[in-house]
């Protein structure tokens, strides 16, 4: 748009609408200069004079002011709706000025490698998560934007919130936007130390370190000796090792997911988000952090193996972490009720002393969590000091040999107790796999850090190595107090200071050879030694009371952890709504998102575990469902690498599809191994809940292995069956149906899905006729809004739209395109014509030829007619459910050009007439099952069996199931008994119920003067040629211009086929008139020869006046065959 001659071109009004085009000239000339005080720019910033910086974004235009508050000379003026000039663009000098001069292009851009153009350059802000909870992803121009007309570029939207073209924030911007951000009290993160490698250390270090480890010597021995392979096998150092080994394979198919793009809740470092606000200048920054929730296990799993296997381990899993609260609680209260018994001070008993320590100490833990993260935090580190401490101690302790603890069995480091120890020494009925079974719980802590990932800064670097250093440290902490203690401590002893060795010859321990005789504790009743005392380990301590503190970290700590752990991935499960009725817990308070409600169900179920104050039948329970959990952790990365999808990239190489597999099997076994009615009710669990979420279908899409692999099957199978060749005994029927928009003609769609469901493909086609340029991008949208339809309505069909210049053009394009190898469509399925006569014959001309093209291509073709037609997509409002007046409602409508949602309100009387209600509820007949009545086949053609392989389909469907089929054939007089015999033999080697044989003798007789025979003249006489009224040239001219026409010489030469049409209606009406649907040998119309105005009335005559009305015809190659 020029100005007046003479004058530059301005740009447009401020009034104009938005576009996305907006533009904001940044003199950085001057910037620099102010930055500098006027001062002469320091080196190097020579390049920013001579350019000027376009940034795009949101408009404002009431704060846009005039030209010049942007920068530009007062001829020039700003335009609200796009900066276009018709030579024009803007450049900087280095006096700071802004002037006008031609440039190549129309439109003021950005500035990319020192060209003006809004193609942007690769930013990681335009990769981020689309479902950010404030849509703080950067929005990089579009294709249309790049490659459409200018014109219709500029009348497009606006830019979304974020930076434009990947123009990045200045060093001065950061840090006012962290300043922002910390002045109002950002999130608390933490890095892996604090976050990961504590959290997880902790967990692993709980009560059996202290209280049960020594027992675990004692019962397993540190080792056996094997005289025949002279090698010594280490009982408890296996029970270390195997439960180290589930717990590293689980930590690299961990680490492997985690680094496999950002888990849920992490963030890159320093990650913040830049939106741009073109108003005077002014931008405001968005943290991204805020609104994130963390998943844990749960989102390492259902991100990668899908909602099915995540749903149901996910809700197994933080139910697991609430009763781990339980386990360690009590293991506490035990400790704390064994002093008070030490001291004669229980409050009542034992058992109960129990639960009420429990309680209190659960409520003290609670509030410590609601508190928020930064104080569990701080707890967290208090309880790592004293754990650390305790260990210390014990170890200092062992060097440390005071001759009163000797009557106690703690004698220091001695070859002949470390002897005596190697071996096992099973007592109580125990074995290897039940002292595993107790010690595998103390494993269970290694998803302490990723329970919390959206706490931490960066989960992606953090997750790995503190989850895998944890397993380490603590596995050698576990090794060590096990060879400590074996080597220090004996099995058995009195703590008599008086029972010294007296019988040299008939004491043979290990203590014998150090002064004291044990050999009474054989008979049982010795409260000390390594199998007996629990506390020994405060014995053997340099300060008693330190070990004492460090089993009240032990177990707190990890007590704190799961009460942490559980409220967080229980919020991660409810805010995917994967079960709807939990979704009240998905609520966060506080800047944290603090799951308070989760916080409060965590403690109801560990209350009500502890109550049971019994740790061995709370533990069992615990170690199932979390190698449930490990072993669907390890079997997806086995997935995802099978998967071998381009998405699956873990920056962590350090792990291998089939020791991860051998992981997931290993966590089975070792399920059955520690309690296997425990094993079995987890298994039962979960597939019970997977059933459930498979049975639901939650409307999620995350990408998972299970798609990925899913699409390689179905690949590679696609890709094999090319390879074979087409067999009679695999036919189906792969139907292309002309239903436009699925939900303008859903009779159509619900009768063919009824016979290709599980059975053959069906696609809906529909050919969008355009006399202007097409729109592609509302036909993408159409069609993810129809498939979406299909899929609600559980139709299993693709959707599948053209543009074309008329219904058979765009068939042909679609008979010739559709489909896969050998999953494309053989039948071409089409509603009849109902309002054929009202239109141009021009359309039924290109109808008819639509069906010709079909078996030129040697596809199937069928026709469905109901009375009442097919197409509701001009009823402006259809209801839903029932169809009901009394019951309007609100449903999707694709009508016209554009998918439109139409309301209408409850009180609100229906404006539809009679007949659209009746034609609504006709639409709607084919969904509804239909009770017992006959479905009646009449196959006067042999067309290769598809006539007759339809209605067997139907029958087997429930929909179906209760009606019968009835076949009627032409035939001979004198000829009807054997022909009925013939069929029936035919049917049954076919194997093909039915119910009757009709042979019909005389389908070839005139017919009856009824209202049939007057109604086809009627209704031919409009479009007769009548040649012998007119000049034989201009009769041929008129033949010509309409090639439809029906000829006098025509009508004659057929007079036999169209008395055979009037004649087999009237048949119908009298044999079918109560049928639920009719499905009939389809008459075939030579082309070139008979008209489409006589072929069309020939299909009116016959199907006139009936029950649904199934016009079949095959491509007469056999569909059906008795051979095996």
């Amino acid at each position: 748009m020029s100005g007046p001659p003479g004058q530059k071109p301005a740009l447009r009004a401020s009034g104009s609408p938005k576009s996305r085009f907006q533009v904001d000239v940044v003199m950085e000339a001057e910037r620099a200069e102010a930055s500098t005080g006027g001062r002469s720019p320091a080196p190097g910033t020579d390049d920013l004079k001579g350019r000027s910086r376009v940034v795009v974004g949101f408009l404002d235009p009431e704060g846009l002011g005039s030209a010049m508050d942007i920068g530009l000379p007062p001829d020039v003026s700003h335009n609200g709706d796009t900066v276009k000039s018709d030579s024009v663009s803007l450049h900087s000098t280095g006096t700071g000025h802004t002037h006008v001069s031609d440039s190549q292009s129309n439109t003021y851009y950005m500035r990319t490698f020192g060209h003006n153009t809004i193609d942007a350059v690769p930013n990681i802000d335009f990769y981020r998560n689309t479902a950010a909870a404030l849509g703080e992803k950067l929005i990089r121009p579009s294709l249309s934007e790049l490659h459409d007309e200018l014109d219709k570029v500029m009348a497009g939207e606006p830019f979304e919130d974020g930076l434009a073209n990947g123009e990045e924030p200045s060093a001065a911007e950061e840090a006012a936007a962290l300043a922002a951000k910390q002045a109002k009290g950002g999130t608390i993160k933490f890095g892996w130390v604090k976050g990961v490698l504590v959290r997880c250390m902790l967990n692993i270090w709980g009560v059996m370190l202290f209280i049960r480890m020594s027992w675990i010597v004692g019962q397993a021995g540190i080792g056996m000796l094997s005289f025949a392979t002279s090698a010594s096998l280490g009982l408890t150092i296996a029970i270390i090792c195997m439960a180290t080994l589930v717990t590293t394979i689980t930590g690299l198919s961990t680490s492997a997911i985690a680094t496999n793009g950002f888990v849920r809740g992490g963030l890159f470092k320093g990650d913040i988000l830049w939106a741009v606000v073109l108003g005077g200048g002014r931008r405001s920054v968005v943290s991204d952090n805020e609104g994130l929730s963390p998943g844990g296990a749960y989102y390492l799993i259902s991100r990668s193996l899908g909602p099915e296997f995540g749903g149901s381990i996910g809700l197994i899993f933080a139910f697991a972490n609430a009763v781990a609260v339980a386990m360690y609680v009590v293991g506490f209260a035990e400790t704390v009720v064994e002093m008070l018994n030490d001291v004669d001070a229980l409050m009542t008993d034992e058992l109960n002393d129990i639960r009420i320590v429990g309680t209190l100490t659960v409520i003290l833990l609670l509030g410590i969590s609601v508190a928020g993260m930064e104080w569990e935090a701080k707890a967290q580190i208090v309880l790592l000091i004293i754990l650390l401490g305790a260990i210390v101690n014990y170890f200092m302790g062992t060097f440390l040999t005071v001759e009163e603890k000797e009557p106690k069995g703690f004698f220091g480091y001695n070859s002949a107790i470390f002897l005596e120890n190697l071996g096992p020494d099973f007592r109580e009925e125990e074995s290897f796999f039940s002292v595993f079974a107790i010690f595998f719980p103390a494993a269970t802590g290694i998803l302490a850090g990723a329970n919390i990932s959206g706490d931490l800064t960066d989960p992606q670097s953090a997750i790995p190595k503190g989850t895998l250093l944890a397993i380490v440290i603590t596995g050698i902490t576990y090794i060590a107090v096990a060879l400590s203690t074996g080597a220090c401590i004996v099995r058995d002893a009195t703590g008599d200071l008086n029972d010294t060795v007296t019988d040299t010859v008939n004491c043979t321990d290990a203590a014998c050879t150090l002064g004291y005789d044990f050999s009474i504790c054989k008979e049982g009743g010795c409260q000390y030694g390594l199998i007996n005392d629990f506390q020994v380990m405060s014995l053997v301590s340099g300060f008693g009371p330190l070990i004492s503190a460090g089993i009240f970290s032990a177990t707190l700590s990890s007590a704190l952890a799961s009460l942490v752990s559980a409220p967080k991935v229980f919020q991660a499960l409810c805010k995917d709504n994967i079960y709807p009725g939990l979704g009240m817990f998905a609520k966060g308070y506080g800047k944290n998102n603090e799951p308070l409600r989760g916080y409060v169900l965590t403690f109801c179920i560990g209350l009500a575990f502890i109550l049971i104050a019994e740790l061995n039948i709370i533990a069992p329970i615990i170690s199932n469902f979390f190698l449930a959990s490990y072993a669907l952790i390890n079997f997806s990365v086995f997935h995802a690498s099978l998967a071998n999808s381009p998405g699956w990239r873990p920056s962590f190489k350090y792990y291998n599809k089939w020791v991860s597999l051998a992981g997931a099997v290993l966590c089975v076994v070792v399920m059955f191994v520690i309690n296997w009615w425990a094993a079995l009710v987890t298994l039962l669990i979960v597939l019970a809940l997977y059933i459930y979420v498979s049975y639901k279908k939650p409307d999620v899409n995350w990408g998972s292995s299970t798609q990925a692999l899913m699409f390689n099957q179905a690949l590679t199978h696609s890709i094999n069956l090319t390879g074979v060749e087409d067999h009679v005994k695999n036919f189906r029927p792969q139907c292309l149906v002309m239903t436009g928009y699925p939900t303008s003609r859903p009779a159509l769609a619900h009768l063919v899905h009824s016979f290709t469901k599980n059975v053959g493909l069906m696609v809906c086609g529909h050919i969008r006729t355009v006399t202007r340029r097409p729109n592609f991008k509302e036909l993408a949208q159409d069609h993810a809004r129809c498939q979406r339809w299909l899929h609600k309505k559980h139709i299993k069909a693709f959707y599948t739209p053209v543009f074309s210049d008329n219904l058979r053009h765009g068939t042909q394009v679609l008979l010739q395109a559709t489909g896969l190898g050998r999953l494309r469509p053989n039948t071409l399925v089409l509603g009849f014509k109902t309002n054929w006569s009202d239109g141009h014959m021009r359309d039924v001309d290109i109808y008819i030829n639509t069906i010709h093209d079909a078996f030129d291509l040697q596809f199937g073709v069928v026709i469905l007619r109901l009375q009442d037609g097919l197409d509701i997509s001009h009823i402006p409002v259809v209801f839903g459910g029932r169809r009901s007046l009394k019951s309007p409602c609100a449903l999707l409508v694709f009508g016209g050009r554009r998918s439109k949602a139409t309301m209408c309100s409850p009180d609100i009387k229906s404006p539809l007439s009679l007949r659209d209600q009746r034609l609504l509820d006709t639409s709607q007949q084919f969904r509804k099952k239909q009770g017992k009545g006959t479905i009646d086949v009449w196959w006067l053609f042999d067309d290769g069996g598809l006539t007759l392989l339809i209605p067997y389909l139907l029958t087997n469907k429930k929909k179906w199931g209760d009606c019968r089929i009835r076949v009627f054939i032409g035939g001979k007089i004198n000829r009807i008994d054997h022909d009925r015999r013939a069929m029936a033999t035919l049917l049954s080697r076919f194997r093909i119920d039915f119910s009757d044989i009709n042979v019909l003798g005389d389908i070839n007789t005139k017919p009856k003067k009824t209202q049939v025979g007057v109604h086809f003249k009627e209704l031919i006489e409009p479009y007769r040629l009548k040649e012998d009224d007119m000049e034989q040239a201009e009769a041929e001219h008129l033949k010509a211009l309409e090639p439809w026409r029906i000829s006098d010489n025509e009508l004659e030469l057929y007079r036999a086929k169209t008395n055979r049409q009037i004649r087999l209606n009237e048949l119908l009406k009298e044999h079918s008139s109560s049928a639920k649907l009719i499905v009939m040998s389809l008459p075939l119309a030579r082309k070139g020869t008979i008209s489409s105005a006589l072929y069309m009335c020939w299909l009116e005559t016959l199907s006139r006046d009936l029950p649904p009305v199934l016009l079949v015809r095959g491509n007469h190659q056999s569909v059906l065959t008795f051979y095996s």
